[in-house]
Protein backbone atom coordinates (compact mmCIF):
# COMPACT_ATOMS: atom_id res chain seq x y z
CA UNK A 1 0.00 0.00 0.00
CA UNK A 2 1.31 3.59 -1.18
CA UNK A 3 1.63 6.39 1.26
CA UNK A 4 -1.01 8.91 0.93
CA UNK A 5 0.23 11.63 -0.88
CA UNK A 6 -0.23 15.43 -0.08
CA UNK A 7 -0.90 16.69 -3.94
CA UNK A 8 -2.13 15.00 -7.10
CA UNK A 9 1.09 14.99 -8.61
CA UNK A 10 2.79 11.98 -7.03
CA UNK A 11 0.07 9.48 -8.72
CA UNK A 12 3.02 8.19 -11.03
CA UNK A 13 1.51 10.04 -13.68
CA UNK A 14 3.49 12.83 -16.15
CA UNK A 15 2.13 16.35 -15.52
CA UNK A 16 3.27 19.52 -16.88
CA UNK A 17 5.24 22.63 -15.42
CA UNK A 18 3.78 26.03 -14.48
CA UNK A 19 2.30 27.77 -18.40
CA UNK A 20 4.95 30.71 -17.54
CA UNK A 21 8.01 28.11 -16.94
CA UNK A 22 8.86 29.15 -20.62
CA UNK A 23 8.65 32.92 -20.48
CA UNK A 24 10.51 32.37 -16.67
CA UNK A 25 13.02 30.27 -17.99
CA UNK A 26 14.42 31.73 -21.26
CA UNK A 27 12.00 34.61 -21.83
CA UNK A 28 13.18 36.84 -19.37
CA UNK A 29 16.66 36.74 -21.04
CA UNK A 30 14.67 37.71 -24.46
CA UNK A 31 12.77 40.85 -22.81
CA UNK A 32 16.02 42.38 -21.53
CA UNK A 33 18.08 41.72 -25.48
CA UNK A 34 14.81 43.47 -26.50
CA UNK A 35 14.74 46.09 -24.05
CA UNK A 36 18.90 46.49 -24.90
CA UNK A 37 18.16 46.74 -28.62
CA UNK A 38 15.26 49.62 -28.62
CA UNK A 39 17.48 51.48 -26.08
CA UNK A 40 19.91 51.96 -28.39
CA UNK A 41 18.42 52.66 -31.34
CA UNK A 42 15.97 55.08 -30.01
CA UNK A 43 17.04 57.51 -31.67
CA UNK A 44 16.85 56.11 -35.07
CA UNK A 45 13.27 54.91 -33.98
CA UNK A 46 12.26 57.96 -33.54
CA UNK A 47 13.46 59.82 -37.20
CA UNK A 48 11.47 56.37 -38.58
CA UNK A 49 8.42 57.75 -37.15
CA UNK A 50 9.43 60.98 -37.81
CA UNK A 51 9.80 60.31 -41.89
CA UNK A 52 6.70 58.28 -42.03
CA UNK A 53 4.36 60.61 -39.96
CA UNK A 54 5.88 64.04 -40.85
CA UNK A 55 7.78 63.95 -43.81
CA UNK A 56 8.53 67.64 -44.50
CA UNK A 57 9.89 68.03 -41.01
CA UNK A 58 12.64 69.62 -41.83
CA UNK A 59 16.56 69.74 -43.98
CA UNK A 60 18.43 68.78 -40.83
CA UNK A 61 16.83 65.05 -40.87
CA UNK A 62 17.28 64.91 -44.87
CA UNK A 63 21.04 65.58 -44.32
CA UNK A 64 20.83 63.10 -41.49
CA UNK A 65 19.19 60.24 -43.24
CA UNK A 66 21.10 60.63 -46.29
CA UNK A 67 24.36 60.29 -44.20
CA UNK A 68 23.38 57.37 -43.06
CA UNK A 69 21.55 55.59 -46.26
CA UNK A 70 22.91 52.63 -47.23
CA UNK A 71 25.14 52.04 -43.76
CA UNK A 72 23.20 48.87 -42.76
CA UNK A 73 25.85 47.78 -40.38
CA UNK A 74 26.14 51.18 -38.50
CA UNK A 75 22.10 51.43 -38.63
CA UNK A 76 19.85 48.84 -39.54
CA UNK A 77 16.89 51.18 -38.81
CA UNK A 78 17.80 54.11 -41.38
CA UNK A 79 18.70 51.33 -44.04
CA UNK A 80 15.02 49.77 -43.38
CA UNK A 81 13.57 53.10 -44.12
CA UNK A 82 15.09 54.94 -46.81
CA UNK A 83 14.55 51.30 -49.29
CA UNK A 84 10.70 51.38 -47.93
CA UNK A 85 10.76 47.86 -46.04
CA UNK A 86 9.11 49.44 -43.21
CA UNK A 87 6.29 46.98 -43.73
CA UNK A 88 8.26 43.89 -44.50
CA UNK A 89 9.94 44.54 -41.15
CA UNK A 90 6.98 44.73 -39.62
CA UNK A 91 5.68 41.43 -40.94
CA UNK A 92 9.04 40.14 -39.64
CA UNK A 93 9.08 41.22 -36.28
CA UNK A 94 5.24 39.71 -36.41
CA UNK A 95 6.55 36.63 -37.57
CA UNK A 96 9.51 35.99 -35.06
CA UNK A 97 6.98 36.90 -32.25
CA UNK A 98 4.78 34.20 -33.35
CA UNK A 99 7.81 32.01 -33.79
CA UNK A 100 8.74 32.51 -30.04
CA UNK A 101 5.33 32.09 -28.76
CA UNK A 102 4.57 28.84 -30.48
CA UNK A 103 8.19 27.92 -29.32
CA UNK A 104 7.56 29.08 -25.67
CA UNK A 105 4.53 26.30 -26.01
CA UNK A 106 6.07 23.98 -27.04
CA UNK A 107 8.82 24.23 -24.74
CA UNK A 108 5.86 23.74 -21.96
CA UNK A 109 4.04 21.36 -23.88
CA UNK A 110 7.09 18.65 -24.72
CA UNK A 111 8.41 19.40 -20.61
CA UNK A 112 7.34 16.96 -18.01
CA UNK A 113 7.85 14.94 -15.02
CA UNK A 114 6.47 12.60 -12.57
CA UNK A 115 6.60 11.39 -9.34
CA UNK A 116 6.75 7.34 -8.45
CA UNK A 117 7.63 5.65 -5.56
CA UNK A 118 11.32 5.09 -6.77
CA UNK A 119 12.39 7.88 -8.40
CA UNK A 120 11.62 11.38 -9.63
CA UNK A 121 12.03 11.78 -13.48
CA UNK A 122 12.02 14.76 -16.02
CA UNK A 123 11.21 14.38 -19.80
CA UNK A 124 12.33 17.83 -21.84
CA UNK A 125 13.44 19.35 -25.31
CA UNK A 126 11.38 19.65 -28.88
CA UNK A 127 13.88 18.64 -31.12
CA UNK A 128 16.25 17.30 -28.78
CA UNK A 129 14.89 15.22 -26.45
CA UNK A 130 16.76 14.15 -22.41
CA UNK A 131 14.88 11.86 -19.52
CA UNK A 132 16.84 12.68 -16.03
CA UNK A 133 15.80 10.65 -13.48
CA UNK A 134 16.63 11.20 -9.65
CA UNK A 135 16.12 8.15 -7.50
CA UNK A 136 14.57 8.74 -4.20
CA UNK A 137 16.82 6.61 -2.13
CA UNK A 138 19.85 9.37 -3.42
CA UNK A 139 17.76 12.17 -2.60
CA UNK A 140 20.27 14.61 -0.51
CA UNK A 141 17.83 17.47 0.15
CA UNK A 142 14.95 19.60 -1.71
CA UNK A 143 15.58 23.36 -2.25
CA UNK A 144 12.73 25.56 -3.26
CA UNK A 145 13.68 28.86 -4.47
CA UNK A 146 11.66 32.10 -5.68
CA UNK A 147 13.28 34.76 -7.41
CA UNK A 148 12.25 37.80 -7.71
CA UNK A 149 10.14 37.86 -10.81
CA UNK A 150 9.08 34.28 -10.35
CA UNK A 151 7.31 35.07 -7.43
CA UNK A 152 5.14 38.09 -9.41
CA UNK A 153 4.03 34.92 -11.39
CA UNK A 154 3.33 33.06 -7.73
CA UNK A 155 6.01 30.39 -9.17
CA UNK A 156 9.32 28.78 -7.40
CA UNK A 157 11.83 26.43 -8.86
CA UNK A 158 11.51 23.09 -6.95
CA UNK A 159 15.57 21.23 -7.47
CA UNK A 160 16.08 17.72 -6.08
CA UNK A 161 19.52 17.52 -4.92
CA UNK A 162 21.13 13.98 -5.90
CA UNK A 163 24.09 12.09 -4.49
CA UNK A 164 25.87 11.84 -8.02
CA UNK A 165 28.25 14.39 -10.17
CA UNK A 166 25.43 16.83 -12.36
CA UNK A 167 22.65 14.35 -10.93
CA UNK A 168 20.04 17.11 -9.79
CA UNK A 169 16.91 17.66 -11.14
CA UNK A 170 15.07 20.61 -11.20
CA UNK A 171 11.18 21.46 -11.97
CA UNK A 172 11.40 24.82 -12.76
CA UNK A 173 8.49 26.46 -12.55
CA UNK A 174 5.69 25.59 -10.27
CA UNK A 175 2.95 27.17 -8.02
CA UNK A 176 4.65 28.43 -5.39
CA UNK A 177 2.07 26.40 -2.87
CA UNK A 178 2.10 23.65 -4.95
CA UNK A 179 6.26 23.48 -4.87
CA UNK A 180 5.87 23.26 -0.92
CA UNK A 181 3.60 20.19 -1.14
CA UNK A 182 5.25 18.62 -3.61
CA UNK A 183 8.58 18.67 -1.98
CA UNK A 184 6.69 17.10 1.18
CA UNK A 185 5.45 14.63 -0.97
CA UNK A 186 9.02 13.84 -2.78
CA UNK A 187 10.44 13.48 1.06
CA UNK A 188 7.53 11.28 2.07
CA UNK A 189 8.22 8.82 -0.40
CA UNK A 190 12.08 8.80 0.22
CA UNK A 191 11.74 8.64 4.07
CA UNK A 192 10.03 4.92 3.62
CA UNK A 193 6.55 6.44 5.23
CA UNK A 194 4.30 3.67 6.13
CA UNK A 195 1.11 4.51 4.64
CA UNK A 196 -0.67 4.84 8.06
CA UNK A 197 1.72 7.74 9.02
CA UNK A 198 1.22 9.54 5.88
CA UNK A 199 -2.29 8.97 5.36
CA UNK A 200 -2.56 11.29 9.07
CA UNK A 201 -0.35 13.67 7.71
CA UNK A 202 -2.59 14.64 4.74
CA UNK A 203 -5.47 14.39 6.68
CA UNK A 204 -4.15 16.93 8.89
CA UNK A 205 -2.84 19.32 6.21
CA UNK A 206 -5.98 19.55 4.56
CA UNK A 207 -8.06 20.03 8.01
CA UNK A 208 -5.60 22.80 8.22
CA UNK A 209 -6.59 24.21 4.90
CA UNK A 210 -10.24 23.67 4.61
CA UNK A 211 -12.02 23.35 1.88
CA UNK A 212 -10.15 24.96 -1.44
CA UNK A 213 -12.40 27.61 -2.60
CA UNK A 214 -12.37 29.51 -6.31
CA UNK A 215 -9.62 32.19 -5.92
CA UNK A 216 -11.27 35.52 -7.67
CA UNK A 217 -9.17 37.63 -9.94
CA UNK A 218 -9.38 40.77 -7.45
CA UNK A 219 -8.06 38.22 -4.88
CA UNK A 220 -5.00 37.42 -7.04
CA UNK A 221 -2.75 40.81 -5.73
CA UNK A 222 -3.49 40.14 -2.50
CA UNK A 223 -2.43 36.76 -2.73
CA UNK A 224 0.92 38.11 -4.26
CA UNK A 225 1.11 40.63 -1.08
CA UNK A 226 0.96 37.46 1.29
CA UNK A 227 2.95 35.63 -0.17
CA UNK A 228 5.63 38.35 -0.65
CA UNK A 229 5.16 39.16 3.29
CA UNK A 230 5.13 35.40 4.57
CA UNK A 231 8.41 33.84 6.37
CA UNK A 232 10.60 31.34 4.73
CA UNK A 233 9.37 29.21 6.71
CA UNK A 234 6.01 27.98 8.31
CA UNK A 235 5.78 28.22 12.14
CA UNK A 236 3.40 25.20 12.58
CA UNK A 237 6.28 22.79 10.74
CA UNK A 238 8.98 23.30 13.35
CA UNK A 239 8.67 24.08 17.21
CA UNK A 240 9.81 27.48 18.15
CA UNK A 241 12.59 26.59 20.20
CA UNK A 242 14.67 25.05 17.32
CA UNK A 243 14.88 28.01 14.93
CA UNK A 244 17.62 29.81 14.89
CA UNK A 245 17.68 33.74 13.55
CA UNK A 246 20.43 35.78 12.70
CA UNK A 247 20.46 39.82 13.70
CA UNK A 248 20.84 42.00 10.40
CA UNK A 249 23.80 44.24 12.72
CA UNK A 250 25.38 40.72 13.13
CA UNK A 251 25.02 39.46 9.49
CA UNK A 252 26.53 43.00 8.39
CA UNK A 253 29.06 43.33 11.15
CA UNK A 254 30.69 39.30 10.59
CA UNK A 255 30.84 40.46 6.48
CA UNK A 256 32.44 43.52 6.79
CA UNK A 257 34.84 41.37 9.40
CA UNK A 258 35.24 38.72 7.25
CA UNK A 259 38.81 37.63 5.09
CA UNK A 260 36.82 39.88 2.70
CA UNK A 261 37.80 43.01 4.39
CA UNK A 262 41.41 41.88 3.90
CA UNK A 263 41.38 41.56 0.77
CA UNK A 264 39.61 44.92 0.01
CA UNK A 265 42.04 46.97 2.24
CA UNK A 266 44.97 45.15 0.13
CA UNK A 267 43.35 46.45 -3.29
CA UNK A 268 42.19 49.88 -2.05
CA UNK A 269 46.18 50.52 -0.98
CA UNK A 270 47.44 48.92 -4.43
CA UNK A 271 45.18 51.20 -6.26
CA UNK A 272 46.05 54.17 -4.18
CA UNK A 273 50.17 53.80 -5.08
CA UNK A 274 49.20 53.00 -8.64
CA UNK A 275 47.43 56.07 -9.12
CA UNK A 276 49.20 58.66 -6.90
CA UNK A 277 52.56 56.71 -8.49
CA UNK A 278 50.83 57.44 -12.10
CA UNK A 279 50.84 53.54 -12.85
CA UNK A 280 47.28 53.57 -14.58
CA UNK A 281 47.05 49.94 -15.59
CA UNK A 282 46.87 49.31 -12.09
CA UNK A 283 42.92 50.65 -12.67
CA UNK A 284 42.73 47.87 -15.41
CA UNK A 285 43.93 45.26 -13.19
CA UNK A 286 42.28 45.82 -10.07
CA UNK A 287 39.50 47.62 -10.22
CA UNK A 288 37.54 44.78 -11.83
CA UNK A 289 38.85 42.94 -8.65
CA UNK A 290 37.67 45.10 -6.47
CA UNK A 291 34.32 45.43 -8.19
CA UNK A 292 34.05 41.80 -7.81
CA UNK A 293 34.78 41.85 -3.89
CA UNK A 294 32.02 44.34 -3.43
CA UNK A 295 29.12 42.02 -5.14
CA UNK A 296 30.48 39.48 -3.26
CA UNK A 297 30.09 41.44 0.01
CA UNK A 298 26.86 42.60 -0.81
CA UNK A 299 25.64 39.29 -2.28
CA UNK A 300 26.44 37.51 0.99
CA UNK A 301 25.04 40.12 3.42
CA UNK A 302 21.30 40.10 0.88
CA UNK A 303 21.50 35.99 1.15
CA UNK A 304 22.17 36.02 4.83
CA UNK A 305 18.52 38.45 5.28
CA UNK A 306 15.60 36.63 7.05
CA UNK A 307 17.79 33.57 7.27
CA UNK A 308 16.34 30.65 9.41
CA UNK A 309 17.34 27.58 10.87
CA UNK A 310 15.02 25.19 12.18
CA UNK A 311 14.17 21.44 12.93
CA UNK A 312 11.48 19.85 11.11
CA UNK A 313 9.80 16.27 10.91
CA UNK A 314 11.26 15.72 7.83
CA UNK A 315 14.97 17.28 8.22
CA UNK A 316 16.70 20.41 8.86
CA UNK A 317 14.70 23.67 6.93
CA UNK A 318 17.04 26.33 6.06
CA UNK A 319 15.55 29.99 4.43
CA UNK A 320 17.21 32.81 3.41
CA UNK A 321 16.31 36.00 1.27
CA UNK A 322 14.70 39.06 0.76
CA UNK A 323 13.14 39.76 -2.22
CA UNK A 324 14.45 36.83 -4.03
CA UNK A 325 14.19 33.73 -1.43
CA UNK A 326 14.75 29.99 -1.38
CA UNK A 327 15.12 27.21 0.69
CA UNK A 328 16.63 23.62 1.59
CA UNK A 329 15.70 20.90 2.98
CA UNK A 330 18.41 18.43 4.55
CA UNK A 331 16.74 15.38 5.02
CA UNK A 332 18.12 12.95 8.02
CA UNK A 333 21.34 11.08 7.13
CA UNK A 334 22.55 12.82 4.73
CA UNK A 335 25.06 15.05 6.29
CA UNK A 336 28.85 13.41 6.12
CA UNK A 337 30.55 16.43 8.31
CA UNK A 338 30.15 19.25 9.79
CA UNK A 339 32.91 21.87 10.57
CA UNK A 340 32.32 25.47 13.44
CA UNK A 341 35.11 27.64 12.62
CA UNK A 342 36.27 31.21 13.79
CA UNK A 343 37.76 33.92 11.60
CA UNK A 344 40.29 35.44 14.16
CA UNK A 345 38.57 38.99 13.87
CA UNK A 346 35.29 37.05 14.71
CA UNK A 347 36.76 36.22 18.06
CA UNK A 348 36.46 39.22 20.00
CA UNK A 349 32.22 38.44 19.35
CA UNK A 350 32.60 34.91 20.00
CA UNK A 351 30.79 34.51 16.22
CA UNK A 352 30.54 31.51 14.66
CA UNK A 353 29.94 29.93 11.48
CA UNK A 354 29.02 26.09 10.43
CA UNK A 355 29.25 24.47 7.17
CA UNK A 356 28.43 21.00 6.15
CA UNK A 357 29.45 18.40 3.46
CA UNK A 358 26.46 16.50 1.55
CA UNK A 359 26.22 14.48 -1.28
CA UNK A 360 25.84 16.35 -4.55
CA UNK A 361 26.91 19.59 -2.86
CA UNK A 362 30.38 20.22 -4.08
CA UNK A 363 31.82 23.58 -3.45
CA UNK A 364 33.28 23.53 -6.78
CA UNK A 365 29.85 22.95 -8.40
CA UNK A 366 29.93 26.87 -7.98
CA UNK A 367 28.52 29.46 -5.74
CA UNK A 368 25.00 28.23 -5.14
CA UNK A 369 26.34 25.11 -3.63
CA UNK A 370 28.87 26.78 -1.83
CA UNK A 371 26.09 28.60 -0.47
CA UNK A 372 23.84 25.96 0.75
CA UNK A 373 26.76 24.28 2.35
CA UNK A 374 26.79 26.70 4.59
CA UNK A 375 23.88 26.62 7.55
CA UNK A 376 25.09 29.37 10.24
CA UNK A 377 26.59 32.10 8.03
CA UNK A 378 27.20 33.40 11.74
CA UNK A 379 26.30 32.44 14.87
CA UNK A 380 26.90 32.41 18.79
CA UNK A 381 28.02 29.25 20.98
CA UNK A 382 24.44 29.25 21.61
CA UNK A 383 23.62 29.13 18.43
CA UNK A 384 26.54 26.34 17.58
CA UNK A 385 24.88 24.39 20.25
CA UNK A 386 21.12 25.07 18.73
CA UNK A 387 22.21 24.19 15.10
CA UNK A 388 24.67 21.20 15.89
CA UNK A 389 21.35 19.63 17.43
CA UNK A 390 19.60 19.84 14.68
CA UNK A 391 22.52 18.41 12.08
CA UNK A 392 22.94 15.58 14.65
CA UNK A 393 19.72 14.70 16.14
CA UNK A 394 20.61 11.05 17.06
CA UNK A 395 24.27 11.98 18.73
CA UNK A 396 23.46 15.43 20.00
CA UNK A 397 23.40 14.58 23.94
CA UNK A 398 26.57 12.85 23.27
CA UNK A 399 28.32 15.25 21.24
CA UNK A 400 27.16 18.55 23.67
CA UNK A 401 30.04 18.31 26.37
CA UNK A 402 32.40 18.31 24.25
CA UNK A 403 31.91 21.03 21.98
CA UNK A 404 33.02 24.12 24.30
CA UNK A 405 36.21 22.52 24.46
CA UNK A 406 36.26 21.82 21.03
CA UNK A 407 35.56 25.50 20.21
CA UNK A 408 38.35 27.48 22.48
CA UNK A 409 39.93 24.62 24.79
CA UNK A 410 43.67 23.84 23.98
CA UNK A 411 45.54 20.50 25.47
CA UNK A 412 43.22 17.89 26.94
CA UNK A 413 40.45 20.15 28.43
CA UNK A 414 37.53 18.88 27.42
CA UNK A 415 38.29 14.70 27.39
CA UNK A 416 40.41 15.49 23.62
CA UNK A 417 43.67 14.14 23.15
CA UNK A 418 47.09 16.47 23.08
CA UNK A 419 49.64 16.61 20.37
CA UNK A 420 53.38 15.86 21.90
CA UNK A 421 55.32 19.26 22.51
CA UNK A 422 57.64 18.14 19.87
CA UNK A 423 54.93 18.86 17.50
CA UNK A 424 55.30 22.88 17.84
CA UNK A 425 58.16 22.05 15.30
CA UNK A 426 55.86 21.71 12.47
CA UNK A 427 52.59 23.32 14.42
CA UNK A 428 54.34 26.23 16.25
CA UNK A 429 51.08 27.98 16.86
CA UNK A 430 48.27 25.69 17.11
CA UNK A 431 49.89 21.98 18.76
CA UNK A 432 47.84 23.14 21.72
CA UNK A 433 44.41 22.97 20.17
CA UNK A 434 45.42 19.57 17.66
CA UNK A 435 43.12 16.99 19.26
CA UNK A 436 40.66 14.33 18.63
CA UNK A 437 38.02 12.97 20.59
CA UNK A 438 34.91 10.27 19.45
CA UNK A 439 31.91 9.47 21.44
CA UNK A 440 28.59 8.05 20.03
CA UNK A 441 29.12 7.58 16.42
CA UNK A 442 30.73 10.72 15.88
CA UNK A 443 34.80 11.61 15.80
CA UNK A 444 35.20 15.11 16.77
CA UNK A 445 38.86 17.04 15.35
CA UNK A 446 39.40 20.46 16.53
CA UNK A 447 42.68 22.65 15.04
CA UNK A 448 43.87 25.56 13.88
CA UNK A 449 44.83 29.20 15.51
CA UNK A 450 44.46 31.76 12.93
CA UNK A 451 40.93 30.22 11.66
CA UNK A 452 39.66 28.01 14.16
CA UNK A 453 37.83 24.87 13.67
CA UNK A 454 35.75 22.15 15.39
CA UNK A 455 35.06 19.33 13.04
CA UNK A 456 32.55 16.45 13.58
CA UNK A 457 31.77 13.48 11.13
CA UNK A 458 29.14 10.78 11.78
CA UNK A 459 30.93 7.44 11.55
CA UNK A 460 28.26 5.98 10.02
CA UNK A 461 28.93 7.70 6.66
CA UNK A 462 32.18 7.61 7.05
CA UNK A 463 34.00 6.68 3.38
CA UNK A 464 37.83 5.57 4.68
CA UNK A 465 40.37 6.62 6.70
CA UNK A 466 44.21 7.06 6.20
CA UNK A 467 47.64 7.59 8.41
CA UNK A 468 50.37 9.45 6.22
CA UNK A 469 53.68 10.19 7.76
CA UNK A 470 56.15 12.53 5.78
CA UNK A 471 60.05 12.97 6.09
CA UNK A 472 59.83 15.39 8.95
CA UNK A 473 57.11 13.78 10.83
CA UNK A 474 59.22 10.79 10.89
CA UNK A 475 61.94 12.34 12.48
CA UNK A 476 59.46 13.30 15.14
CA UNK A 477 57.49 10.43 15.69
CA UNK A 478 54.20 12.33 14.33
CA UNK A 479 51.42 11.29 11.59
CA UNK A 480 48.55 13.08 10.19
CA UNK A 481 45.14 11.09 10.56
CA UNK A 482 42.52 12.20 7.20
CA UNK A 483 39.25 11.12 7.31
CA UNK A 484 37.34 11.00 3.78
CA UNK A 485 34.30 11.75 3.44
CA UNK A 486 32.58 13.06 0.36
CA UNK A 487 33.72 16.20 -1.10
CA UNK A 488 32.60 19.30 0.33
CA UNK A 489 34.26 22.67 2.33
CA UNK A 490 35.01 20.48 5.22
CA UNK A 491 38.06 18.43 5.60
CA UNK A 492 38.43 16.13 8.22
CA UNK A 493 42.25 16.22 9.01
CA UNK A 494 43.94 15.62 13.04
CA UNK A 495 47.71 16.99 11.61
CA UNK A 496 50.64 16.45 13.96
CA UNK A 497 49.48 13.85 15.76
CA UNK A 498 51.52 11.48 18.06
CA UNK A 499 52.34 8.15 15.80
CA UNK A 500 51.16 5.49 18.00
CA UNK A 501 48.40 7.45 18.90
CA UNK A 502 47.57 7.67 15.34
CA UNK A 503 47.35 4.41 14.61
CA UNK A 504 45.04 3.60 17.57
CA UNK A 505 42.59 6.01 16.16
CA UNK A 506 43.15 4.38 12.76
CA UNK A 507 41.98 1.17 13.87
CA UNK A 508 39.64 2.85 16.05
CA UNK A 509 37.69 4.41 13.45
CA UNK A 510 37.83 1.66 10.62
CA UNK A 511 36.00 -1.05 13.03
CA UNK A 512 33.65 1.34 14.57
CA UNK A 513 32.79 3.24 10.97
CA UNK A 514 31.81 -0.58 9.43
CA UNK A 515 29.34 -1.34 12.62
CA UNK A 516 27.96 1.97 12.64
CA UNK A 517 26.87 1.51 8.66
CA UNK A 518 25.50 -1.71 9.36
CA UNK A 519 22.93 -0.09 12.15
CA UNK A 520 22.34 3.26 10.18
CA UNK A 521 19.00 3.34 8.73
CA UNK A 522 18.57 6.94 9.39
CA UNK A 523 18.22 7.17 5.71
CA UNK A 524 14.80 6.09 5.34
CA UNK A 525 13.94 7.99 8.66
CA UNK A 526 10.28 7.75 8.44
CA UNK A 527 10.52 4.06 8.19
CA UNK A 528 11.06 3.02 11.69
CA UNK A 529 7.88 3.27 14.32
CA UNK A 530 8.23 5.85 17.15
CA UNK A 531 7.42 3.90 20.93
CA UNK A 532 3.88 5.34 20.99
CA UNK A 533 3.37 3.91 17.24
CA UNK A 534 4.38 0.41 18.22
CA UNK A 535 2.18 0.58 21.65
CA UNK A 536 -0.51 1.98 19.38
CA UNK A 537 -0.09 -1.33 16.80
CA UNK A 538 -0.07 -3.31 19.96
CA UNK A 539 -3.54 -3.03 20.67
Amino acid sequence: MRPTRVTNLADGEWHRLHPASPLLRGGLVLIAVLGFIIANLRERLVDMFLVIFAPDFGEDLDVEIETWRGDWANDPIGGIVTRGLVGWAIAGVAVLIVLLIVGFWLSWRMHTFRITPEAVEVRSGILFRSHRSARLDRVQGINVNRPLFARLFGTAKLEVSVAGQSANVQLSYLGSALADELRADILRLASGARAEKAATAADAAGAAKGPAGRAHVSAVIGQRVDEFLAPELDPSLAPPESVVHLPLGRVIGSTLLGGSTVWAIVLVAIIAVGVSTGQLWVLFSFVPAAIGLISYVWSRITKSLRYSIAGTPDGVRIGHGLLSTGNQTIPPGRIHAVEAHQWILWRPFGWWSIRINVAGQSVSAGNEAAQRTLVLPVGTVADVHRVLALLMPDAAAAVDPFVEAGLTGRDVAGGYSRTPRRGAWLRPFSWRRIGWAATDGVALIRRGWLLRRLVFVPLARMQSVAVSVGPLERMLRLATVRIHTVAGPVIPTLPAADRDEAVVLFERLADEAVERAARDTSHHWGAAPTRSQEGADAH
